[in-house]
């Protein structure tokens, strides 16, 4: 097999079972990501946004929905520009993972999603 040398960027929570098993798929794929610990090092509201546009998905479908803050802060019936301020501000309520790389953006659920862009 060749040298893969697809440049990648996981958008982690090694908490969460799915984000650890895209990481594992990634690594199966001779792709060893960047790592960013979103919790720990959150990305700003610009690029939050950027990547929920770059995948194709809806703002709302960025969001945790299950996360208790989601319903503490009201988000059902917030607009898009209050999801991405909430995200930007309590990154917990990011969906999880998004990997980035060279051929395009994806949010890992399905975890499948991800070989679109390997």
């Amino acid at each position: 097999m060749a040298p893969d040398t697809t440049s990648a960027t996981i958008y982690h929570n090694p908490r969460c079972s799915t984000s650890r098993k895209t990481l594992d798929l990634l690594r199966d794929n001779g792709v060893e990501p960047e790592i960013v610990q979103y919790l720990k090092t959150p990305p700003s509201r610009a690029e939050i946004a950027a990547m929920i546009e770059a995948a194709g998905i809806e703002v709302r479908a960025a969001v945790r929905k299950r996360e208790s803050l989601y319903a503490e802060l009201n988000l059902a019936d917030a607009t898009d520009d209050e999801l991405l301020d909430a995200l930007a501000e309590h990154p917990i309520l990011i969906e999880r993972p998004f990997v980035v790389t060279d051929k395009g953006t994806r949010l890992a659920r399905p975890i499948d999603t991800v070989r679109e862009i390997l």
